[in-house]
């Protein structure tokens, strides 16, 4: 709400409210939880003030609402454009959105890496880098991005391992019945759908707050809505949403509770900063990759 010159955040109890103001000169982006509400007011001082303002369920995912780039409204024209335009002076050039393609895909395989040797739960539920057969086909997956013809190519890839994971998963959760299917009832495959949307929930901030369209996608195709969001959330998928679907699926966990360890683990891991500086950094290396061959072609 608008209080006394300032954007104030409300929480209402029995006896007394409680006030807190927001820094709206230093705010970037607002997300709204479930059960938030906001008023006119409020809104028209965050869009005098540049703050990009979302809908979301809880834990900030998924994103529900926001603006998309495609239509600058006031409240967003002073975005910085660096990361659209570097972005796009790639996408267009198949051969360079194959290398970014695969650069995805070996970020995804690092942080898979990184989660599964730091995290001592997973570790404890057989969950562990260390293990040979999970070592061995990561390492053969970057064999296979590595030496990949086609984008095809890697989305078979991509799916392998996963099938992998899929299967070294349902060992160490006495789960060896298991077949992954969307439409399935049993609690693996329901939390594998929730966890995932939660991951499209972090990866659709992260473009919308950059500002890249989510149909400039590098590997799900340049026809499929919002392509761009899977092929970020792929980052995070495996290391995080599917160990913690059996894990919870194991131990009858409840939605809610799949969701909050889900939620957390994204925050212990910093699935969010991740996906930000992987998505700059492809886009800013994309712009190298341009400037330098801009300089091999100009004449002597």
């Amino acid at each position: 709400m608008q209080k006394d010159g300032r954007v104030l955040y409300l929480t209402e109890a029995k006896k007394d409210n409680l006030y807190f103001n927001i820094p709206i000169a230093n705010t970037t982006v607002i997300l709204l939880g479930t059960g938030t509400s906001i008023t006119q007011a409020a809104v028209r001082m965050l869009a005098q003030a540049g703050v990009l303002l979302g809908f979301c369920g809880g834990g900030g995912t998924p994103l529900y609402m926001g603006n998309e780039i495609e239509w600058l409204t006031p409240q967003s024209e002073y975005r910085p454009t660096e990361y659209l335009q570097a972005w796009l002076s790639f996408w267009f050039d198949d051969q360079q959105r194959l290398q970014a393609a695969k650069q995805l895909q070996h970020a995804r395989i690092d942080y898979l890496r990184r989660v599964w040797q730091k995290d001592r739960e997973l570790k404890l539920a057989g969950f562990d880098a260390g293990d040979p057969a999970i070592a061995n086909a990561l390492d053969a997956n970057e064999v296979q991005i590595a030496t990949a013809p086609k984008t095809t190519y890697l989305l078979a890839t991509e799916a392998k391992l996963t099938k992998q994971l899929y299967k070294i998963a349902a060992r160490h959760t006495n789960m060896a019945d298991f077949i992954r299917k969307r439409e399935a009832t049993d609690k693996a495959n329901g939390f594998l759908n929730h966890g995932n949307y939660l991951a499209y929930g972090l990866a659709a901030s992260t473009l919308w707050v950059l500002g890249i369209p989510h149909g400039f996608a590098v590997m799900h195709g340049k026809t499929r809505r919002g392509a761009l969001v899977f092929d970020i959330a792929d980052l995070v998928k495996d290391a995080i949403v599917l160990p913690w679907a059996f894990i919870c699926a194991k131990e009858n966990a409840s939605d809610q509770e799949f969701r909050q360890q889900c939620l957390q683990s994204f925050a212990d891991h910093k699935a969010l900063d991740v996906m930000f500086d992987q998505v700059k950094a492809m886009a800013l290396m994309g712009k190298e990759r341009n400037m330098e061959q801009g300089k091999e072609n100009k004449p002597q």
